[in-house]
Parts: structure tokens; C-alpha cells; sequence
């Protein structure tokens, strides 16, 4: 039995241009490409995008993947290696977590006391368990932006995708404060978070206003992005969302 790229694409949730981009680097060429070069994927390579994704979401980047696909001979072998991964993963997210329910905590009494939040001063409270995300399935509305932060994450080394990665968190959490102290999300330290986070993604690609836009409304209509907001303070995404559309409005027209 086979399958053609939009069929695969609809079942793993990743867009054929990640699909193709894959076959391009040789990570996953598809069973046979018919008339009109049209991808067709058979029962193997849907094993190998199974193993791909899950070495994603584990933080390894695409030339290591090729590298581990490369040198494993027995599917079974491989799989009880990424399920051990897996199991790691998970005490990971546990310890995360707490980290999230610390801060949580914090940012709630810092809001009764009306004091900074402490966690601030101590930043690796902020990190524990910790690690790059894997943006290109956080951004399936965004292709093209997705695939460039992808590429470029392939290229980065384990130290500078954490050092980026705590960089957006920090970000996030300094949103948060402003939030909970009122400050309006067309005020000036506001707008300078979002200047900065726009400024970073310029560096991948050109974003318009409208598609800024649509980044901002996915911090919402999102589920992982929201949660992930969420996580850091109730409101956090609409918060952060409005905070694009102002930034929008009055910097990109």
C-alpha cells in the first residue's frame, strides 16, 4: 500500500514542503515519484518519518537524524533505543513542570505583594528542564517561516539552540511581569519586547505586517502556543498577541 505526499502530510502533520525539503536532503526520499512528480510513500518511509519526528521532538538536529538513520540496521532496535529517549524526555517534562508550576506561584504572590518576581533574580529557576522546542510543528500556518527556522536550527549547535530558546523564554516571562503590573501593550517597554522579537525573526526572512499579524493571533489560536503562554500566566497570550497587533499597527503599516 502507498500513500501520496498530501495523504502523509495530513496524517503526520507535516506539511508536504517539510516533506519535500526532506527527500531533497536525502533524510527521506519516497517510495517511487510518479506522473508529474508526485511523492508516493510506502510503509517503510512512514516508519522512518515516525522515527524522524520523534528525534525532533527529542531536540536532534536534521544531520544528526540522517547520521542515526543511516547507521541503524534493525527498525526494533531503533525504536527501543527512541523509546528509552522518550522515557527520559518524560521525566524532563515532569521537571519542567514544576519549573512552570514554580513560576506560576511566584508570579502569583508577586502580584498580591506587588514586588518583582523573585524567580527573575535567580534565572535558573526560569530553565530547569529546559530545551529547544521544535518550532516547525508550532507553526504549521506558517510554512515558509517554519521551514527557514528549521534550517537554521539544524545549524545551530546544542548550546546556542538553548541559549536562543532561554532567550524567547525570558521574553516571555519579562511579558508577563509587564502584564501583571497593567501596562498597556502599546507602552514603550512593551513594544521593545516585541520589537525584539521581530527583529529576531527578520533575521530567518522578510515578515510582513499581515503575516506578524497572524503570528500574533496564533499565540491564541494555537494550542501549543497558547499553552505554552498560559503556562507562564493566564492571559499571557492575548496579552502577547495585542502587544504584535499595536506593534504592527504603528511600526510595519
Amino acid at each position: 500500500m502507498e500513500w501520496p505526499i498530501p495523504e502523509v502530510a495530513r496524517m503526520s502533520g507535516v506539511t508536504a514542503r517539510t516533506l519535500r525539503h526532506y527527500d531533497e536532503i536525502g533524510l527521506l526520499p519516497p517510495a517511487r515519484i510518479g506522473a508529474g512528480g508526485h511523492r508516493y510513500y510506502e510503509e517503510h518511509q512512514l516508519l522512518l518519518l515516525q522515527q524522524i519526528l520523534v528525534l525532533r521532538a527529542l531536540g536532534v538536529g536534521l544531520p544528526e537524524i540522517g547520521r542515526i538513520l543511516a547507521e541503524q540496521v534493525d527498525e526494533v532496535e531503533a525504536l527501543r533505543g527512541h523509546h528509552r529517549r522518550l522515557l527520559a524526555e518524560r521525566d524532563r517534562l515532569d521537571k519542567l513542570a514544576g519549573t512552570v508550576s514554580r513560576t506560576i506561584a511566584e508570579l502569583e504572590q508577586s502580584r498580591k505583594d506587588g514586588r518583582r518576581m523573585t524567580a527573575i533574580n535567580r534565572p535558573e529557576n526560569l530553565f530547569e528542564g529546559v530545551q529547544p522546542s521544535q518550532y516547525e510543528q508550532n507553526m504549521r500556518d506558517f510554512p515558509g517561516l517554519a521551514e527557514d527556522v528549521g534550517r537554521r536550527a539544524a545549524t545551530m549547535s546544542r548550546a546556542e539552540a538553548e541559549a536562543g530558546h532561554r532567550e524567547r523564554t525570558a521574553q516571555m516571562i519579562r511579558l508577563a511581569e509587564l502584564m501583571a503590573a497593567g501596562t498597556p501593550v502599546d507602552a514603550e517597554p512593551v513594544q521593545a519586547e516585541i520589537d525584539a522579537q521581530y527583529r529576531a525573526l527578520s533575521e530567518l526572512r522578510t515578515v510582513a505586517a499581515d503575516e506578524y499579524r497572524a503570528i500574533g493571533r496564533s499565540c491564541v489560536d494555537n494550542d501549543a502556543w497558547r499553552a505554552a503562554y498560559e503556562a507562564i500566566a493566564p492571559g499571557l497570550a492575548a496579552y502577547q498577541r495585542d502587544a504584535i497587533e499595536a506593534y504592527a499597527a504603528s511600526e510595519l503599516g
